[in-house]
């Protein structure tokens, strides 16, 4: 057995998977914001108290919405900034006594989605999360791509490709500090804020999605916006790692046009004579991220260190 843990901004979930990748046991509850010290021990009374109730010591993947880095060993780029420079990998090592695996989030969606999802059996493999943020991550013949820096797939700090018109260069500002960044153009908030730029507070994404199914000429405009930047910044990752599938998550990944109509606008910016990519929706939804961190181990890992298991 082995536990996966999705530590995010505003919840924290368990699950516990057997051999076989059926859930065993899942929980979730509110991760304490802006509290490090709580953070800890919320995740670590989650793996307690799963492992007292199925009677055993398991593997421990944990997913965060950021890096540790190879350099320093402490947290970076969390939009949970409260883990931001902190050496979360040891001292939730030590808090639970073994030795823990740790992947951004992005990576999780992406592997379990490999590994049992929508994706399969197929290499390489890009997974997207289209939510709060706009995520990316990559699995090449089951393991994720880290990287040299722990960056690999992180496509939504990089320039909308193809820009046009003033509307998208030079684009809107970045919380990293840049302009232009694809998360500013096809995150959820990114969508609301170019439907209606001056309403308080907000329509929410789902809403638009809904009402360009309706045929309100405002929100289907604004739907189209955003399938032409998604087809144009998906086009940019398949001339550089020439994914055999990519994978959706997210609320947006919930817009049913996109598989169809996204598809159908990458093609002039491929640099091939056929598109084979397929674009497909998540499999697991919402469980994929913590399903993958649970997958951070292998099998064989597993079995090694839960003998009898």
């Amino acid at each position: 057995m082995r536990i996966g843990i999705d530590l995010g901004g505003t919840k924290s979930e368990l699950v516990a998977l057997g051999v076989d990748g059926r859930v065993l046991l899942r929980r979730r509850e509110p991760t304490p914001r802006g509290d490090y010290d709580a953070t800890i021990e919320r995740v670590a009374g989650l793996v307690i108290d799963a492992e007292r109730e199925l009677g055993g010591r398991m593997t421990v993947g944990v997913g965060i919405p950021g890096a540790i880095s190879p350099a320093t060993g402490l947290v970076k780029n969390a939009n949970s900034v409260w883990l931001n420079g902190r050496r979360l990998s040891t001292d939730l090592e030590q808090r639970l006594e073994r030795p823990l695996r740790f992947a951004n989030d992005a990576n999780c969606f992406a592997l379990s989605e490999a590994v049992d999802g929508a994706a399969a059996g197929a290499s390489p493999v890009f997974g997207v999360i289209l939510g709060t943020g706009t995520g990316g991550g990559i699995v090449v013949n089951g393991q994720p791509v880290v990287g040299a820096n722990a960056i690999g797939g992180e496509w939504g700090h990089n320039p909308l490709p193809w820009p046009q018109g003033d509307d998208e260069h030079p684009g809107p500002a970045c919380y990293c500090g840049r302009r232009g960044c694809i998360e500013t153009f096809l995150s959820g908030p990114a969508l609301s804020r170019d439907h209606a730029p001056d309403v308080e507070p907000p329509v929410d994404a789902r809403i638009i999605a809904s009402r360009a199914r309706d045929g309100e000429p405002g929100a289907l405009a604004a739907v189209r916006r955003y399938e032409h930047r998604l087809a144009r910044s998906l086009a940019h990752v398949i001339n550089l790692v020439d994914p055999e599938v990519i994978v959706l998550g997210g609320g947006l990944s919930n817009i049913g046009r996109l598989y169809d109509r996204v598809p159908e606008l990458w093609t002039p910016f491929i640099f091939s004579d056929r598109v084979d990519t397929r674009l497909v929706r998540a499999r697991h939804g919402d469980s994929s991220g913590v399903r993958g961190a649970a997958w951070l181990w292998s099998l064989e890992e597993a079995r090694a260190r839960n003998p009898g298991q």
